[in-house]
């Protein structure tokens, strides 16, 4: 998620002192949002050797990295983001938006007619600092990337979403619960504390 107009300077700041960042440089990841991942999947044991991810949202790719390095890479990944990314093993990336019907055509051909084990999205609006303006934004992509996971996941296939808590927040949540066995929101500590950003995670997809 882009960093609100006329903050640089201190948005600049912030990244320099946060220990996240710092980890993740000296570990060789490429950002922060790995250690939210990697949470996740410390107490979910989501990653099993030999499964297919899509990963939505995924520049610059500590996410597809992360589970390429967990995995070994034994695992398939298709990854998507508008913006470019640096090459991975076991990745195949689109370069692309999402939201566009051409390029979702084009992730839908590269999958082809397997079903995947786990999708992942990390996707978020650029932000405006208007939360009236980016919550309903943020909405649409989580229904999208929702939208989509029932297309591709396998019968007790698995879920997880990045999401801001809010207006439609709720809804959602139920309508996830209404083709998922077990529903879960958590806050990794990497999520930071101010934000309302947390992480939806759907386990047991079933086929409704």
């Amino acid at each position: 998620m882009s960093k609100p107009r006329g903050s640089s300077v201190s948005w600049r700041e912030r990244q320099e002192r946060d220990p996240y960042v710092q980890r993740a440089r000296r570990e060789g990841w490429r950002s922060r949002a790995v250690f939210k991942l990697q949470e996740i999947d410390e107490v979910e044991r989501l990653l099993r050797p030999d499964m297919s991810c899509v990963d939505l949202g995924a520049a610059p790719g500590s996410w597809s990295q992360y589970v390429t390095e967990k995995l070994k890479g034994r695992a398939r990944i298709v990854a998507i983001d508008v913006l470019p990314m640096d090459s991975l093993p076991c990745v195949e990336f689109i370069v692309g938006d999402f939201t566009d019907d051409a390029v979702l055509a084009q992730l839908l051909e590269v999958l082809g007619s397997e079903k995947v084990d786990l999708v992942m999205s990390d996707l978020a609006p650029n932000s405006s600092g208007y939360r009236a303006v980016d919550q309903p934004k943020s909405m649409y992509l989580a229904e999208l990337a929702l939208v989509f996971a029932r297309q591709v996941l396998r019968p007790r296939g698995d879920f997880v979403c990045k999401l801001f808590q809010g207006t439609g927040f709720d809804p959602f949540l139920a309508d996830v619960r209404s083709c998922f066995g077990t529903v879960k929101v958590r806050k990794p500590k990497a999520s930071r504390a101010g934000s309302r950003e947390v992480y939806l995670v759907a386990r047991n997809y079933q086929l409704v």
